[in-house]
């Protein structure tokens, strides 16, 4: 078994390049940032997915994610 992340979009199994920073504002506080992972393919569906209800905060190469620090999942 792999370590590499994986895309978060159902049925992907390609490597992550990106994360898509998000927070449902009704259930969490404005801080809080959740993450979904993305590969080339789906990060601009699910950058729209999560853009058109307002979830979507920042889209980040994964490599810059991981060097920001521990992130919140």
């Amino acid at each position: 078994m792999s370590d590499t992340p994986i895309c978060s979009a159902k049925g992907c199994r390609a490597d992550a390049v990106w994360v898509l920073a998000w927070n449902n504002p009704k259930i969490h506080t404005p801080e809080r940032r959740k993450t979904w992972l993305a590969c080339e393919e789906h990060r601009e569906h699910l950058s729209q997915f999560l853009g058109v209800r307002g979830f979507l905060k920042d889209v980040v190469l994964l490599t810059e994610w991981e060097e920001r620090g521990p992130a919140e999942g």
